[in-house]
This record gives structure tokens, sequence and C-alpha cells, in this order.
């Protein structure tokens, strides 16, 4: 088990893959979801093409620091406390999620990373770009968005469904029974999944670490932190943008949004593809990333020669 330890006592354990000496590419996962949520099929696939591939579990998931000593977050009061004065300290913000990858970059001696984050991972890599460009080579976004979207009354009532069908217990059965009733409602309706299949990897998901919890601190994270649209405008790294025309949690316009506000960035539209990764878009979707980071590493080695020159 691979783990570093932040200066600000998070253990973070991570996978570290490729050449050392290759261009790095840094995962970063979205809400309450593990490291092993990017499929092999992707991470070793960037591998194979040349990279050094990081993917590690954020603070609250998986095997790393688990922030149990804070009572469980009111998740209202969060929501609340942007729109009304009123007093709330959530456990952390997206910020300190952020500090998280640069100190594993630090503890890596990694000076300059392409970043791809992943729902709430996007919003992640999105500050770090924003507010840390000479560490970031390359943006790549994955049905994410700019800030939280003016929910429809379509996504309202997938989030009440959702709210709905959380666990009353703990219970390992239940755990699995939530995550196949998740991933069925926001998955990609052009490429289904059978329940045998979503039920052997909600098992291995519940069965190597179940933090229901984490899951609340880390919502809590996105729902308390600052609205990031004046950081997003300042992104100078290129970027692309990969969003499914059937995401029923974040809404396509959230990433046309996104596009819109960072200066030279590309918008992938996947036709039928929802807030999953389907398998059956792995393929291409490694395609699209390589061909993104392999240009933006030609452009910064271009800039690096010039400046040399000078």
């Amino acid at each position: 088990m691979r783990r570093i330890k932040t200066p600000q006592g998070i253990k973070l354990h991570y996978q570290d893959e490729g050449d050392k000496k290759s261009p790095v590419v840094i995962l970063i996962m979205g809400l309450g979801a593990q490291m092993t949520v990017w499929p092999d099929t992707l991470y070793y696939g960037l591998v194979k093409k040349g990279f050094r591939v990081i993917r590690f579990d954020n603070r609250d998931t998986g095997f790393s620091t688990h922030l149990d000593y804070y009572t469980s977050p009111n998740l209202f009061k969060s929501w609340l406390s942007k729109r009304f004065p009123i007093r709330t300290k959530p456990p952390y913000l997206l910020d300190d999620m952020a500090d998280d990858v640069l100190a594993l970059m630090a503890a890596l001696k990694i000076k300059k990373a392409h970043m791809v984050g992943a729902s709430m991972g996007g919003m992640i890599a999105q500050l770090i770009a924003a507010q840390h460009k000479k560490q970031v080579i390359s943006l790549s976004t994955i049905m994410s968005c700019s800030s939280l979207p003016r929910l429809s009354a379509k996504s309202i009532g997938v989030f009440i469904k959702l709210a709905k069908l959380q666990p009353k217990t703990c219970g390992r059965e239940e755990a699995i029974n939530y995550n196949i009733r998740l991933n069925q409602i926001i998955g990609s309706p052009a490429y289904p999944q059978t329940e045998d299949v979503l039920r052997h990897h909600a098992t291995q998901i519940v069965d190597r670490a179940h933090n229901p919890n984490g899951y609340k601190r880390q919502l809590t994270a996105m729902a308390a932190s600052k609205d990031r649209l004046h950081l997003i405008r300042k992104i100078k790294a290129p970027t692309l943008i990969i969003h499914g025309s059937d995401d029923v949690v974040f809404p396509l316009n959230a990433s046309k949004k996104t596009a819109a506000l960072i200066k030279k960035s590309k918008l992938k539209v996947v036709p039928g593809m929802g807030h999953n990764f389907a398998p059956e878009l792995m393929p291409k979707m490694t395609k699209w990333l390589t061909k993104h980071i392999k240009k933006a590493q030609r452009k910064h080695l271009n800039k690096k020669q010039n400046k040399q020159k000078q």
C-alpha cells in the first residue's frame, strides 16, 4: 500500500504506474468515489500510451484518511449558508481537497502534471489549474461543472429519488443495493449495464472501503465552497471538457458554461453518455485524453525550449 501524509495530517492512498520519466497524469475522482472507480481500461490504457499515471483515494474515501472525528454534517445548513448570513463551519472545503493533490505532488517530487478530474474531481482540478498555473500543463474535466448549476425540475427529481434511496442502516447488503440503484439512475442510457455487472462492481466498492459519512462530508464541501466562476476565467492551461448528452446529475449546459469561461477550451459532447464511465466508451475516452495531453505536452516542451534559447 502506497501512502503519503500531507502537512495537514491527511494520509492519501495512491497508485503510481508508468515510467517515472514520462509525463505525469493525475486522475482526481468525484464525490464519494474511490480511486478504483477509474476504470482499469482507462487507467492502464493511459499508461500504455506512455504516461506516468497516478490515481488516489480522496480524503474520506477508500484507504485514505476518514475524518470520522467530525460529526455528521448538516447539508441543509451548508446550502443555506451560501444564500443567507448563517454561520456554519464545514469539516473542509474543495480548496482543502485541492491542497491534498498538491501535497501528493510535492511528496512524489512532481513539479508539473496533467490534471484529469471526474465530476467533483473536475471541480478540484479547476481550482488547481486556476490557482497553481505553473504546476498544471493541461486540464481535462469529465462530467463536471464550473459551479453548482441551477437545477432543473428533472435534476431535482433525480436528487429527491437518490435521497429516498439512501439506506437507513450501514449494512453491507443495503450499501450494495444502493450503489446498484444509484448507477441505474445516473448511468448512460445508450450503454446500459446488467444488474449482475452492477452488483459485481458495487460489491467490490463496498467491500474495499465503505464510508457513507465521508460522502456526506464531501457533499458538504461542495455545497459550502465558494463560487469558482471568477477563478475559472483565469485558467490558461489547454483544456478538454468531456460531457454526456444524457447526464442527469450535471446537465450538459454545465459543461457548455465551463467551455465558454475557459478560452480556447474544447468541449466534447458524448451522445448517450450519462454520469458514469460506460465500459464501451473507455477506448474512445482514452484516445481523446491521450491526444489532448500529448498535444499540451508538446506545446509545453516547445515553450520550455524557446525560453532556454533566449
